[in-house]
């Protein structure tokens, strides 16, 4: 069960502490309580984690300052709709994230100059954009590759960040002391912008890293889909970050690994947009570099890139997580799959468009629903 309580209560109110006490009479159970601080609303939830079938649900509604009690029948206790429940939403410096907004992430998946760190905040900056992706720690197949510059260009990103007005940054962290970095340099450097904390697909069942994701409230966190791991399983991994108190999730499509998918890089999953909407109260992001791996062009001159980007918000995606570099054929990781940054312009107008069709549609069949 979920004990929702009124808008106005808080941890401190007399009505959260009697019910409380009046939960003591189910021994039985383990309470866990959650507070999520939301776009519209502060909300504290009340779950009751075991046989909860001898707690009178009416009784409970009936208790002052409860606003209602929910049977949880379905999975993913912490992140799941459940239903009638909203979606979590958050804000992160001065940003909405939620199941409604919309953003482009755009950058490398490790960054490698100055240079190109700031050509491409630039360009960001003149296209209206506050979000980027920006990877300091970058994993990679063979240990003789390219595995991004560390804490050590950490100074100059937040910098560079600050300078042109990027608010929030995605950057994959690896091992939990990489969160610690991360806030030391961001400290270090006035605070110029924020980070969300990216786990990698390579990292999707790392429970101790999503652990301790989950145990820090300073930055949220975007979780990529394992690239051979099932929704299920994954979406069980994010329920590991939530546990752990912070909600401030966005779950991330990239692909998965199959042969099905050549000559894609992965296989697209980006029908499951909705399904992970309708299953969680979580934002949902996709990234459309991975699974296509290349800047091929369909005979009609648009890039597969463009085209899987364009799958995923139309079924409704919260965010574009895209990998540009000023000079993809020198890029030190992942070059073959970024686009140009000269492409940057055409690209966010191309999604821009797509995102209003998709607007344009849900406002047609809320009209005709019946």
């Amino acid at each position: 069960m979920i004990i929702i309580m009124e808008p106005h209560i808080t941890q401190d109110s007399k009505e959260f502490k009697d019910l409380l006490e009046y939960l003591k009479r189910f021994p039985h159970l383990q309470i866990k309580v959650m507070e999520h601080k939301g776009v519209t609303r502060n909300l504290i939830e009340v779950h009751l984690i075991g046989e909860d079938y001898m707690v009178p649900l009416e009784e409970v509604e009936h208790l002052p300052g409860v606003e209602k009690a929910i049977k949880v029948t379905a999975k993913y206790r912490l992140i799941g709709r459940h239903g009638s429940l909203s979606d979590f939403g958050f804000e992160y410096q001065g940003i909405q994230f939620n199941q409604d907004s919309f953003h482009i992430f755009a950058g490398p998946c490790a960054v490698d100059t100055y240079e190109n760190t700031e050509a491409i905040f630039k360009v960001l900056k003149d296209l209206g954009l506050c979000c980027a992706r920006m990877g300091a720690y970058k994993p990679r197949t063979s240990p003789y590759d390219f595995q991004g510059h560390g804490k050590a260009c950490l100074p100059w990103v937040f910098e560079l960040a600050g300078k042109y007005g990027v608010k929030v940054i995605a950057m994959e962290v690896l091992a939990p002391h990489h969160i610690d970095e991360i806030k030391e340099a961001l400290e270090e450097a006035g605070n110029p912008c924020g980070v969300v904390l990216q786990i990698g697909t390579r990292n999707a069942q790392n429970f101790e890293l999503l652990k301790a994701v989950g145990r820090q409230r300073d930055f949220p966190v975007l979780y990529k889909r394992g690239y051979g791991l099932s929704l299920e399983e994954s979406l069980n991994a994010v329920e590991y970050i939530a546990s752990e108190g912070n909600t401030s999730i966005i779950f991330c499509l990239r692909g998965v690994r199959t042969h099905l998918g050549d000559p894609h890089r992965n296989l697209v999953d980006f029908a499951h947009v909705p399904v992970v909407k309708r299953l969680t109260r979580l934002p949902v992001c996709v990234d459309p570099s991975h699974p296509v791996g290349s800047k091929v062009k369909a005979p009609d001159g648009i890039r597969d890139i463009y085209h899987v980007t364009a799958q995923g918000v139309i079924a409704g995606a919260n965010a574009v997580l895209v990998e540009f570099h000023p000079q993809p054929e020198k890029a030190l990781c992942d070059g073959p799959q970024s686009l140009p940054l000269s492409e940057l312009p055409v690209f966010v107008e191309y999604v821009q468009k797509v995102r209003e069709t998709y607007l344009e549609l849900r406002r047609l069949i809320q009209k005709h629903k019946t």
